[in-house]
């Protein structure tokens, strides 16, 4: 068996067999396969897809590639979030620490920024210490102590799928559903967690830009969980501007201690307790979605939220005073705003657009040796259905070098669609899928 044939096979659209997805999986796994071949099957499968066993097979596959964590000592069922990916979406630092403090175990591998949009690992790094490299023991002790982690992929855990990541990041291979359910699934399967909640994002800054394909993506990995006898959830809402206010790493960490502390609210927060919610659902913590979010309301309220935030960065060699004094998270050099060209209304946004402007400024890779600048980004001081004069700022770029500001700012004005009627509010929630519907 070889790896031109497996390319020109799925090239021509004809299914690959459990051998043949077995052969170039543990190839990635073990490095025996070159980027080059793996970076033509990847683009092969992204124009030819594949079919339902193939995807499932390739999930179980990249499952296996490396070990599975075994969680059942924690004695309790623990649960997984997981987000499709956008720009500004910071939910995994906001409900992660409001579900724990609910009483439910949240053990999380997380992933790096990938295209346009943000990484939850890359968010923790920015804060000074905190580490998200940990063994297993470690990883569940933590859970059992603290009762959250946030960590990334071990080098045993599921290494087919971190090979072919980071391939999918700089080969324009982002956007194929079985590339992103049997990526996301098999890290999911791998992890342990008893049940999985999903956050499908749909809209102008999402990986599926139409409902139709995101509730197709949602169901392909629901199935997959089904068919893994492992129940998973999933949630598809909007992503049709940045869903916090905030884009770059050490920003969207401070936005989430802002929304915890109770200084601001917004999408962000809203999406975060309706996912939330169906986690304490799934860990049979609440008998409604009505009485979950009242519990991480209250919560929020509370504080304890915040104060389960500092438990987990402190926890993972983190500094925890951030969650006090914000400035002590990295800090841009500079400001720049970007200013609206004319009045009207706010009335859409290429969203993807918005977040290569903050990739650019040095918020995400390129390559993958690129280097993240934690400190850059943009603050989103317009949403849409608002309505805005000439002059008004639209947004802040946060810059630590000046090379190629002003295009950045062109691009972002122009990412920024003014018109004279004000546009419908867009839903945030556009559909729940459980095994039941597929």
């Amino acid at each position: 068996m070889n790896m031109v044939d497996i390319i020109l096979k799925k090239k021509a659209g004809q299914s690959l067999t459990r051998e043949e997805i077995h052969y170039f999986v543990e190839g990635a796994a073990k490095g025996t396969v070159p980027d080059y071949q793996l970076s033509a099957l990847l683009m092969a499968i992204c124009f030819q897809g594949m079919d339902a066993e193939e995807t499932t097979t390739l999930t179980m596959e990249m499952m296996h590639s490396g070990s599975v964590v075994d969680l059942s000592g924690i004695g309790e069922i623990c649960v997984d979030k997981h987000s499709t990916g956008g720009v500004g979406d910071t939910t995994t630092l906001v409900l992660v620490p409001l579900v724990a403090a609910c009483g439910v175990k949240v053990a999380k591998i997380s992933g790096r920024g990938l295209g346009h949009t943000g990484g939850t690992l890359d968010k923790l790094e920015s804060i000074p210490g905190c580490t998200i490299d940990m063994d297993e023991e470690r990883f569940i002790r933590q859970v059992q102590q603290v009762g959250c982690a946030v960590i990334g992929q071990t080098k045993e855990l599921c290494p087919a799928d971190k090979a072919l990541y980071a391939l999918r990041d700089v080969t324009g291979t982002v956007g194929s559903i079985p590339l992103i359910a049997s990526s996301i699934v098999s890290k999911k399967l791998a992890s342990g967690a008893g049940a999985i909640v999903l956050d499908v994002k749909t809209g102008s800054g999402a990986l599926m830009h139409t409902v139709e394909d995101s509730v197709r993506l949602a169901r392909t990995m629901v199935a997959i969980g089904k068919r893994a006898g492992k129940p998973i959830y999933a949630v598809v809402t909007g992503m049709q501007q940045p869903l916090g206010t905030h884009i770059g790493n050490a920003l969207e960490v401070k936005e989430a201690i802002d929304l915890l502390s109770g200084r601001a609210r917004g999408d962000l927060l809203t999406v975060s307790i309706g996912l939330g919610a169906r986690m304490l659902m799934a860990a049979g913590k609440a008998e409604s979605l009505e009485n979950a979010e009242a519990m991480l309301q209250e919560a929020l309220a509370s504080g304890r939220g915040l104060a389960k935030l500092k438990e987990m960065i402190a926890a993972q060699g983190g500094d925890a005073r951030v969650c006090d004094d914000v400035t002590l998270l990295p800090q841009a050099a500079e400001r720049v705003r970007v200013r609206a060209p004319g009045d009207g209304w706010v009335c859409g946004m290429d969203t993807t657009a918005i977040g290569y402007c903050a990739q650019d400024l040095g918020a995400g890779r390129r390559t993958k040796a690129d280097r993240i600048d934690p400190a850059v980004g943009i603050v989103m001081q317009a949403r849409l259905g608002q309505y805005v004069k000439a002059g008004e700022t639209l947004a802040e770029l946060y810059v630590n070098k000046r090379d190629g500001v002003e295009e950045i700012a062109r691009r972002l004005t122009e990412a920024i669609r003014i018109g004279e009627t004000k546009p419908e509010a867009a839903p945030l929630f556009y559909a729940s899928i459980g095994p039941w519907d597929v």
